[in-house]
């Protein structure tokens, strides 16, 4: 049975223990020792001891960390005495000027009077005198000899036999570039060769390690520096292509190419040469010769592709007959061209050398069509205007004066250099240096009646028309054994160097002495007498 408590007995008890709380305790009546109901009333402090606390302090130990000692000291430091000090020059001595005595005045005034006559007669003399025109002080050291400076080559392609067959200075003179190919008898068109530079002006140069070597899959027959671009070479091969070079990229250094196409030569490039584009003279053409009658002009394309641009064709009848030619064989039209040479007066105008052994003056301006015998993508023109005398053999050179409008130098098989004036057929004068070939004829850049050639004997002839118009003022050996010399060029920039090489795989760089590298007094008033003689 479950007994439940009354709620309201519940609440009573609890309201009244509340209000015993409240008062503390009391319930009666206040009185004086007792607070009144809800105030605070202030007992003692009871303390209780921790027994915890005790046994943790018994157990508590105090220690301490020290750094070492420290010494310090105290230091000072002064600069040794300084003193002052002055120079003085020793005092300067007036010096005395002596004065003409005035008794001496008109002795004096009477000798200015007596040679005042003769003085201004000489003085007149002087002055009208030309002993002296043309004369420049050089600063520069003499030099008395032609010396050799460099010996260069390259051993694989001189282990295959290869010659020096055209060599080139870049734009700033300080680099060569030299072919290797072979001039002799054979097939040479598969035969591997080499484009090789020298950077003359780098430290520590390797004669027989170029700065540059670029692989060629055919024979390289001739090269040509860009006039403004110092790295770009172009070449022409034994098969007929015409190529352009960035000898400063090792990795991949061609640029263009014209490729075996309609357009593309069928014989041996035997000379290519950079010429300025007719609306834009800061962009350049490449033009090529070849034996197979062609002279081309390229221009580079996209995809590293030289493309035709214009093109000329020599037919034996198309040949102006001024002069006696050889009857060509039978069905025989084309006419093969091995050399040519631009004027430095008229852009249009250049000379171009044949293996009938005459020089024909022609003109990029030519307007009469050829008579093509192969197909071409552009129209091909009849460049010739003039022919002179033939030399005895094919010619192998020429070279227009950079001093005269109307002179040009020619050399072939027969040995013979001819001296040309454009305005007549027969040469001004013909000089036999070699009983061999002459491979290669330079004007000097620098002086007017200076030239040099190339013998097939080993030789290097140096020529001073102003001092003898029939034997070289110096001959140079090139080679010990008398190998052919194939090519030579002046250097424009550095104008004491002439680059030649030879048969050996070997150029040489031949500082020139000074009497071929200044000029002299009314040295282009003698070429212009020379030329004006002769013609007239």
């Amino acid at each position: 049975m479950v007994t439940r408590a009354r709620p309201s007995l519940l609440c009573l008890a609890g309201s009244a223990g509340a209000e015993t709380l409240a008062t503390g305790g009391a319930t009666g009546v206040e009185g004086p020792e007792r607070p009144g109901p809800l105030q605070d009333e202030t007992l003692g402090v009871a303390s209780v001891p921790s027994q915890w606390r005790g046994v943790q302090g018994i157990r508590g130990e105090t220690k301490s960390c020290q750094t070492a000692s420290i010494a310090t000291a105290e230091a000072s430091a002064q600069t040794r005495k300084c003193a002052d000090a002055e120079v003085q020059t020793e005092a300067p001595e007036l010096v005395g000027v002596p004065s003409v005595p005035w008794n001496d005045g008109p002795r004096l005034a009477a000798f200015l009077r007596r040679v005042e006559v003769m003085v201004t007669q000489e003085l007149n003399k002087n002055w009208q005198s030309h002993a002296f025109d043309g004369f420049e002080v050089n600063w520069a050291e003499q030099q008395q000899t032609v010396t050799c400076l460099h010996t260069l080559g390259y051993p694989p392609a001189q282990g295959q036999g290869l010659h020096v067959t055209s060599v080139s200075w870049n734009s700033t003179g300080s680099v060569v570039a030299c072919a290797y190919g072979r001039l002799d008898d054979g097939d040479w068109s598969t035969l591997k060769s080499f484009v090789c530079a020298w950077n003359l002006d780098r430290r520590g140069l390797n004669p027989q390690q170029p700065s540059a070597v670029v692989e060629v899959p055919s024979a390289v027959m001739c090269l040509a520096f860009h006039p403004t671009q110092p790295s770009h070479v172009a070449g022409g091969l034994y098969s007929g292509e015409v190529l352009v070079w960035d000898i400063s990229r090792p990795e991949d250094p061609l640029l263009w190419r014209t490729g075996l196409t309609d357009d593309t030569h069928t014989d041996p490039v035997y000379q290519v040469v950079w010429l300025p584009e007719p609306q834009h003279s800061h962009r350049f053409q490449v033009l090529s010769v070849a034996t197979d009658g062609k002279v081309l002009l390229w221009q580079g394309a996209g995809a590293g592709r030289l493309q035709l641009s214009a093109g000329f064709a020599l037919a034996v009848q198309q040949l102006p007959r001024n002069t006696k030619l050889k009857k060509p064989p039978r069905g025989e039209t084309e006419v093969g061209a091995t050399a040519v040479a631009f004027s430095s007066f008229d852009p249009s105008l250049f000379v171009l050398g044949t293996e009938g052994g005459y020089p024909l003056k022609c003109s990029l301006a030519a307007e009469e069509a050829a008579l093509a015998w192969t197909p071409s993508s552009v129209p091909l023109r009849a460049p010739a205007r003039f022919t002179f005398s033939p030399h005895g053999g094919p010619v192998y050179s020429v070279s227009c004066s950079p001093f005269h409008r109307n002179l040009f130098l020619s050399a072939g098989t027969d040995g013979h250099v001819h001296l040309y004036s454009m305005l007549q057929a027969q040469p001004l004068t013909s000089l036999q240096l070699s009983h061999k070939y002459l491979f290669a004829v330079r004007w000097s850049p620098v002086r007017p009646l200076v030239f040099a050639a190339a013998s097939g004997e080993g030789d290097v002839q140096l020529f001073d028309l102003q001092k003898s118009s029939q034997k070289p003022t110096v001959s140079i050996k090139q080679t010990q054994d008398e190998s052919p010399v194939y090519c030579l060029e002046f250097n424009r920039q550095q104008t004491k160097l002439l680059a030649a090489g030879d048969a050996k795989g070997t150029v040489k760089v031949w500082q020139l002495s000074t009497e071929f590298t200044e000029q002299g007094p009314r040295e282009t008033e003698d070429l212009d007498q020379l030329a004006a003689e002769v013609a007239a």
